[in-house]
């Protein structure tokens, strides 16, 4: 199981002082949609030149023009990059082309989808990595549940979740055996950024070594 840092609203300093302060308890690196716009690809080929190591994935959630998006991405070191799952089935496919190309992935953002004939069109596609995601603003209604998982539990995906996930929360998420957890402000907002990830990471592996 993957714990996936995610980098949003933050300067390009206070990436690199969180990506450095919590890299032996992190296994995939988001540079977010934020911080793309903030800073562009010149970013991302500057974390992936200083952690190769890493899954590195930019978090570009495309709309449109997703074959040029993801060679942006690709061409920059993203090993993973997103779009959404409201975007025409071509800007999708186009993508995945793309990415098979580059012997790299797409992820596909569930935000706002509760359709689950969506969830068979994509699959339909060959999409195989999806991102069960309650946005920023949506968390003032509430932080990711685990009922979301309903929406793709009849489905051969790789599930990634995300939306507001904390130490408090996330035991509850491991019952459902995601691929990948998402964590931001949990981490970048904390005093200690390193000593989150690293107790968060911990339960984690307590869990799959359990299962």
């Amino acid at each position: 199981m993957n714990l996936q840092l995610a980098l949003d609203r933050l300067t390009k300093e206070e990436c690199l002082r969180i990506i450095d302060e919590t890299r032996e308890s992190i296994d995939w690196i988001e540079v977010g949609t934020s911080v793309i716009k903030e800073y562009g690809m010149a970013f991302v080929r500057e974390v992936k030149k200083a952690y190769p190591e890493k899954v590195i994935v930019t978090d570009m959630k495309t709309m449109d023009a997703g074959g040029h998006e993801a060679i942006q991405a690709f061409e920059a070191g993203a090993d993973i990059t997103t779009v959404m799952a409201l975007s025409s089935d071509l800007t999708i496919s186009d993508m995945m082309k793309v990415a098979k190309e580059y012997n790299t992935r797409i992820m596909v953002d569930l935000l706002e989808v509760s359709n689950p004939e969506r969830i068979k069109e994509l699959e339909k596609l060959g999409v195989d990595l999806v991102s069960l995601h309650i946005g920023k603003d949506k968390q003032r209604e509430g932080k990711f549940d685990v009922s979301h998982f309903a929406l793709v539990e009849d489905f051969p995906f790789e599930v990634t979740v995300a939306g507001g996930i904390d130490l408090g929360t996330l035991p509850d998420v491991l019952e459902k055996a995601p691929n990948t957890v998402i964590v931001g402000s949990a981490i970048t907002k904390a005093e200690k950024p390193g000593e989150v990830a690293a107790e968060m990471k911990r339960l984690m592996n307590e869990f799959a070594n359990k299962n």
